[in-house]
């Protein structure tokens, strides 16, 4: 079952499997487990449910096809069925090993050394369930440029798939927090780092390409399923 109501929306994510000590730590953080669509008690720090809200609506993920509504005409038997074309092209591969970092104010997990396997997989997503897409409204392409006028590839990218992050522009990012200010990430970022050591510390495989769903504006994103990858 889908969850998707007429508003609703799918991703294509990456997320931990449920038994890497990631997920579990990565719930807590957030409190939002998308796996079990529960909420979960957060560490106690300062203001973490407000500085951790919007993470926590899309739970904890990294994006390769960013959350879209469907084309009409489209259900979820034919997101599953593209979903597994595309599982099915992808052989699994190994996770480098992820660290928290400031990306532009916000705290978030990136990878320490460079992934192609992991743009391979992102490129994979964004053309392969283009298909489904409906197109992006004015409001949401005026939401995207808010902070001002995108630089050309990432205008190119808004117009042509409806998200300036695709392809050449992408990168990883599994993100933990909103946009910090000095205060707040000198409190945040070593609380992150200790929170998630143990985590960070085991190592991982990438082996499935996650679906999730939204069933209506505002509604937390959940993990529908999980479409296992070759190999």
């Amino acid at each position: 079952m889908s969850g998707l109501g007429p508003e609703g929306r799918v991703a294509f994510y990456y997320a931990p499997e449920p038994d890497d000590p990631l997920a579990e730590a990565a719930a807590s953080w957030l409190g939002w487990d998308a796996e079990r669509a529960e909420q979960r008690a957060q560490p106690d720090l300062p203001d973490i449910g407000a500085i951790t809200a919007e993470a926590r609506g899309y739970g904890f993920h990294a994006t390769l096809k960013p959350p879209m509504r469907l084309r009409d005409g489209v259900g979820w038997g034919d997101v599953l069925a593209a979903a597994s074309e595309i599982a099915a092209a992808v052989p699994a591969f190994d996770m480098p090993p992820l660290h928290i970092t400031d990306l532009h104010g916000f705290l978030a997990l990136r990878e320490a050394a460079p992934a192609p396997a992991l743009q391979a997989f992102a490129d994979a997503c964004v053309a392969g369930a283009e298909g489904l897409r409906a197109p992006a409204s004015a409001a949401e392409l005026a939401r995207r440029r808010q902070g001002g006028a995108l630089p050309a590839a990432q205008e190119a990218n808004l117009v042509r798939w409806g998200y300036p992050y695709v392809f050449a522009t992408w990168f990883f990012h599994m993100t933990l927090t909103r946009r910090l200010n000095a205060a707040e990430r000198a409190a945040f970022m070593p609380a992150a780092e200790r929170h998630f050591a143990a985590a960070l510390a085991v190592r991982r495989r990438v082996a499935a390409l996650c679906l999730f769903t939204q069933a209506g504006p505002g509604a937390a994103f959940v993990l529908a399923e999980r479409i296992r990858l070759a190999g």
